[in-house]
C-alpha cells in the first residue's frame, strides 16, 4: 500500500493546503495553472510543502507528457532518453509538451545542468525543479536565468490542520500541539508518524506518537526525516561546545553518505553566524574544509569535517554580527529604503556637488550615517 502521504496528495488545485502566496486567487503559479502558461521554474522550499503536488498540478492543467527524475540518481543519459524518445513518437503525444520534474536539482553537477540547458532554451523540454537549497548557489546561472523561482515556505498550522482532518483520523488536541512542534511545517513528516502511531497503536494521541517516534528503527533518510534531524542536532552541537556529541553527529551522516559538501556549507554558515567575531578564523578553515571536500571528496575528506568540526565546536561563540544583521533587516522591512544622509552620498556629478551630496564628509566621522529616523539604533550591543 502506498504511505499515508501518497495517498492524501492532492488531485485538484483546490484541494491544495498551504501557500498562498502562490496559489491563492491571482497569484502568480494559480495563474499559470489555470491559464496554462508554458514556462520553466524552480520551487524552492523545506521538504513536506508541496512541490511534488504543485508540480503534477501544473503538468496535469497542460496534459503535458510528464516525467518525474531525481538528481540523486539521475544523470545526463537519463535526459538524453526522454529526448530520445520524445523524438521518435508522432501523433498526440508529440503535440503535448515535455514536462520534466527534477527533483533536488541540486545534486546535478555544472556539467549535468550544462547539458540540460539547451533543450531548456529551446523549449524542447518545460524544466520544474524543486531544491530545498538556495538556487542562487545551486543551480547555475545560465539555467537560472530561465527559469522563475518560486519560494515556498513551510505549511501554517491551518494548512497542516486542513491536511490531519484528510486523514480522518481522530487527533486530540495534545497531540495535534506534538505534531505541529515535531513536523515544522512538513506534511509528509506530519502525515508519516501519524500512520505509524495508528499502525502501531490503533489510536493517535501524544503518547503513541512519540512511542511511534522512538519505535522506529534507527536510519539516515537522505530526503526525509532523519536528514533534517541529525543535521539539526549536528548545528547544535557545536554550537554548544560540545565536540564529542558534534562529531558523534557527523560520523552518522558521514556513515550514511551524506553529501560532504551539504555539510561543509552548513559549517561555513556557523562559522559566521554562531562564532562570528568571537574567533574569525573559523570562518577561513570552514571555507578551507569546504574547498578540501570539493577537492578530495569521500572517503578521505570525512577527515577534513572532522577537523573543522573539532575546530568549530571547541571556538568561542559570538551571534552579535548574525543579530545584527537580523535587526537591521527588521528595520529595513518596517521602513523601506529611507533616505541616505547626503553627507555620505558621492557627488558624482555637478549637480549632485551643488545639492549638497557629500557636503561636511571626513573620514572617521562620529556623527551616524544611518539614515535619520535611525540615527539613534544600534545593531551592536
Amino acid at each position: 500500500m502506498e504511505p499515508l502521504a501518497a495517498r492524501l496528495r492532492p488531485e485538484h488545485l483546490a484541494d491544495v493546503a498551504g501557500q498562498e502566496h502562490l496559489l491563492g486567487e491571482g497569484k502568480p503559479l494559480r495563474i499559470a495553472i489555470e491559464k496554462k502558461h508554458l514556462f520553466s521554474f524552480v520551487l524552492w522550499g523545506p521538504p513536506g510543502t508541496g512541490k511534488t503536488t504543485i508540480a503534477r498540478l501544473y503538468a496535469k492543467s497542460l496534459e503535458a507528457d510528464y516525467h518525474e527524475l531525481s538528481a540523486v540518481s539521475a544523470g545526463k543519459e537519463d535526459i538524453k532518453k526522454l529526448i530520445d524518445a520524445r523524438n521518435s513518437i508522432g501523433g498526440i503525444v508529440a503535440q503535448k509538451p515535455l514536462v520534466l520534474f527534477l527533483d533536488e536539482i541540486h545534486r546535478f553537477n555544472k556539467a549535468q545542468q550544462d547539458y540540460l540547458l539547451p533543450f531548456v532554451e529551446g523549449g524542447a523540454l518545460t524544466l520544474i525543479g524543486a531544491t530545498t537549497e538556495n538556487p542562487s548557489f545551486e543551480v547555475n546561472a545560465a539555467l537560472l536565468s530561465r527559469c522563475r523561482v518560486f519560494v515556498l515556505e513551510p505549511l501554517s498550522e491551518e494548512a497542516l490542520k486542513a491536511i490531519v482532518k484528510r486523514t480522518k483520523l481522530k487527533v486530540p488536541k495534545d497531540a495535534f500541539d506534538w505534531l505541529l512542534g515535531y513536523a515544522a511545517g512538513d506534511a509528509r513528516r506530519a502525515l508519516g508518524i501519524l500512520e505509524t502511531a495508528q499502525s502501531l497503536y490503533g489510536n493517535i494521541s501524544a503518547e503513541t506518537l512519540a512511542k511511534a517516534l522512538e519505535s522506529r528503527h534507527l536510519r539516515y533518510d537522505k530526503h526525509g526525516t532523519e536528514h533534517h534531524d541529525t543535521i539539526s542536532a549536528f548545528i547544535k552541537s557545536m554550537r554548544a561546545s560540545q565536540s564529542d556529541a558534534a562529531m558523534y553527529y557527523l560520523a552518522r551522516m558521514v556513515e550514511a553518505g551524506e553529501d560532504p559538501l551539504y555539510i561543509a556549507r552548513r559549517m561555513v554558515i556557523f562559522a559566521s553566524e554562531d562564532i562570528g567575531n568571537a574567533q574569525p578564523t573559523a570562518l577561513v578553515v570552514a571555507n578551507a574544509v569546504f574547498a578540501a571536500c570539493q577537492v578530495i571528496g569521500y572517503p578521505e575528506c570525512a577527515i577534513n569535517l572532522a577537523h573543522g568540526v573539532a575546530y568549530l565546536a571547541s571556538a568561542k561563540k559570538d551571534r552579535s554580527s548574525y543579530d545584527a544583521l537580523r535587526a537591521a533587516q527588521e528595520d529595513v522591512k518596517a521602513y523601506g529604503n529611507l533616505p541616505i544622509p547626503k553627507k555620505i552620498k558621492n557627488p558624482s556629478t555637478k549637480l549632485m556637488k551643488e545639492e549638497g551630496y557629500g557636503k561636511g564628509y571626513t573620514k572617521y566621522d562620529t556623527e551616524s550615517y544611518l539614515p535619520e529616523k535611525l540615527k539613534k539604533r544600534k545593531y551592536f550591543g
